[in-house]
C-alpha cells in the first residue's frame, strides 16, 4: 500500500493572454527594404499609423513607446544600409520602424510546468504559522522555446496554498554584460560546446587570463573581419555566442514577481531556458543567496546554467564547467557539507550522481549515487529539485520514468555527513498520475523541480503532463519514518 497524499485543490493554468514584446529581425536586406518603405512615407502618414497602435497595444504592455525605441535602435546597421542615420530620425519614424522589428509573444500559449519552490525573502506582515513563497515555472510558447517565469503563493497555518493572480503586463529584463572571463574555463567551455579549436587557440592567444566583454569583442570582430569564408566567421560568432552566456540581467523595481520573465537571450539559449531548480542557500556566515541551476538548450546542445539572486530582481547567469556539469537534473544543496559545495546531477541521462567542488562554476568527479532500482523507475532515475535538510537526512524527491513512458515521483533519504550513504528509497512512487492528470501537453508525466517543508508537511508543486501544474502535501514525519525503515511495500 502506498503512502497517503494529500493533492490540494490548486491548480495553476497557463494564461496565453499574458504576452511580451520581443524584438524581431527576419535578416539584413528585408530589414533594410522595410526601412526604406517606412521612410519614403510623409510624417502624416507616420503619424497616422503609428498612433493608433500605440493606443492599442499601450494597454497590452508597459511602456510600448521605450519597446519600439529600443527595438528601432537594435537595427542601427541596417538603417545606415539603408542611407539613414539612428539620431537623424524623427520620434514617431522611430517608433514606426521599431514596430515592425516587434511581435507579441504568448510565453504561457503551450505548457506551463516543472514548478519549484522557495521562501520568499519578504515574510513581512504574516500571522504566525504563514509563509510567503515564489514558485517558478518552465513556460513554453510558440516554437517550443522554454522561459521561466513567476508567481508568488502564500501557505496559511492549515497548509492551504492561495496562488496570487499573476499581473497583466510583462517585463523582459535589462541585459548587462560586465562579466569578467576566467580564459582557461572560456575556451574549455569554447571546446565543449563543439567551437573550432583552432579558432579558439587563435583567440586564446590574443587573451590575458582574465578579460570582459568588449576585448573579447573587439578581437572576434577583427579577426573575423579578415575572414572570406562564412563558415568560419560563423566559429568566430558562436565565441560572442558563448561569451553571452555570461551575463547578469536586472529588472524594473516597478514589476510585480509575475511581471518577470527569464527569456532565452544568447545563442546556445535560443530553444530555451529548461527546468530551473530553485534553492534558498545558506552560506557559512549565515547570509541567505538564491541560486537556481537549469537546463540552457540551443536545440541540439543542452549546457548547464546556474543562476544566483538575492532579491529575484537582479539576477547573475553563468554556465557550469567540469565534467560533472553535463545533461540535465543539477541540483545543488542548500549549504555547503564539510567545507565544500554538493551538487546531484544525472550526467548519463538514467541514474542519479553526486560531487563536491571548492567552487560553484566547476564540478568534475561525479560518483554515482542511485540506479533505477523499481519497475516504475527501470528506465531513468533523477532528483526533482535541490535535497532538504531535515533532522534525519537529506531528504531528496525523485522521479522515475517506466512502463509507457509514466513519470512518478519518489522520495530517498541520505546522510546528512556523507550523502554519498542512502539511508532508505521508497520501494514504490510518492505520487503517481490519476486519470485527472494523465491528459496534457505530454501525457503521464509528474514532475516537479523543487519541493518545501511547512508546518510539518512537506508541500510538493508538480507539473501534471505539461499543461498546468498543482500540489500535493504528506506529514514529513511519516514520510521520513517510512525512509527510515523503507524497502517494505509501502
Amino acid at each position: 500500500m502506498r503512502l497517503l497524499i494529500e493533492r490540494k485543490p490548486v491548480k495553476v493554468y497557463p494564461d496565453p493572454k499574458r504576452v511580451i514584446a520581443r524584438f524581431f529581425f527576419n535578416g539584413s536586406e528585408r530589414a533594410v527594404d522595410v526601412i526604406k518603405h517606412v521612410m519614403s512615407l510623409s510624417d502624416l502618414e507616420v503619424f497616422g499609423i503609428i498612433s493608433p497602435l500605440l493606443q492599442e497595444y499601450s494597454k497590452r504592455h508597459r511602456n510600448i513607446t521605450k519597446i519600439l525605441t529600443r527595438h528601432c535602435k537594435k537595427v542601427t546597421v541596417s538603417l545606415k544600409d539603408a542611407g539613414f542615420d539612428y539620431e537623424d530620425l524623427e520620434r514617431y519614424q522611430r517608433l514606426l520602424i521599431g514596430s515592425y522589428f516587434t511581435h507579441e509573444y504568448s510565453i504561457e500559449s503551450a505548457a506551463f510546468f516543472n514548478p519549484s519552490i522557495v521562501e520568499d525573502p519578504d515574510q513581512s506582515d504574516l500571522v504566525e504559522g504563514e509563509k510567503r513563497v515564489i514558485i517558478s515555472f518552465r513556460a513554453v510558447g510558440e516554437g517550443h522555446i522554454s522561459s521561466v517565469v513567476f508567481r508568488r503563493a502564500l501557505i496559511d497555518r492549515n497548509n492551504d496554498i492561495t496562488v496570487i493572480p499573476a499581473g497583466n503586463y510583462i517585463d523582459e529584463a535589462e541585459v548587462i554584460r560586465n562579466a569578467v572571463y576566467n580564459k582557461k574555463l572560456f575556451l574549455k567551455k569554447g571546446a565543449d560546446s563543439k567551437i573550432d579549436v583552432e579558432v579558439l587557440d587563435e583567440v586564446g592567444v590574443r587573451l590575458t587570463d582574465k578579460f570582459d566583454y568588449s576585448t573579447l569583442r573587439k578581437i572576434i570582430l577583427d579577426s573575423k573581419n579578415l575572414q572570406t569564408d562564412d563558415i568560419r566567421k560563423l566559429e568566430y560568432d558562436k565565441i560572442l555566442w558563448l561569451s553571452d552566456t555570461y551575463h547578469e540581467i536586472s529588472f524594473s523595481r516597478d514589476t510585480d514577481i509575475s511581471d518577470r520573465v527569464i527569456f532565452p537571450i544568447s545563442e546556445f539559449e535560443r530553444k530555451g531556458i529548461e527546468d530551473a531548480r530553485f534553492v534558498k542557500f545558506v552560506k557559512e556566515d549565515g547570509s541567505i543567496v538564491y541560486y537556481a541551476t537549469y537546463t540552457a538548450f540551443d536545440g541540439a546542445m543542452i549546457m548547464p546554467k546556474l543562476l544566483q539572486t538575492t532579491d529575484f530582481y537582479d539576477f547573475k547567469i553563468s554556465p557550469l564547467h567540469g565534467i560533472g556539469a553535463q545533461n540535465k537534473n543539477l541540483a545543488l544543496f542548500p549549504r555547503k557539507i564539510n567545507g565544500k559545495y554538493a551538487m546531484m546531477s544525472r550526467i548519463d541521462g538514467c541514474n542519479n550522481y553526486l560531487m563536491y567542488s571548492d567552487k560553484l562554476s566547476v564540478w568534475d568527479n561525479p560518483v554515482k549515487l542511485q540506479t533505477p532500482k523499481y519497475p516504475w523507475e527501470f528506465i531513468q532515475i533523477g532528483n526533482c529539485g535541490s535535497p532538504i535538510e531535515t533532522k534525519d537526512g537529506w531528504l531528496v524527491i525523485t522521479h522515475g520514468v517506466g512502463p509507457m513512458r509514466r513519470y512518478c515521483l519518489g522520495a530517498s533519504l541520505f546522510d546528512l555527513e556523507d550523502p554519498s550513504i542512502e539511508i532508505g528509497r521508497l520501494s514504490e512512487p510518492l505520487v503517481i498520475p490519476n486519470n485527472d492528470e494523465r491528459e496534457g501537453y505530454v501525457p503521464n508525466v509528474l514532475y516537479s523541480c523543487g519541493s518545501i517543508i511547512h508546518n510539518g508537511e512537506l508541500i510538493i508543486p508538480y507539473g501534471l503532463s505539461d499543461y498546468c501544474s498543482s500540489f500535493a502535501g504528506v506529514s514529513i514525519d511519516i514520510l521520513l519514518e517510512k525512509l527510515k525503515t523503507s524497502d517494505s511495500i509501502l
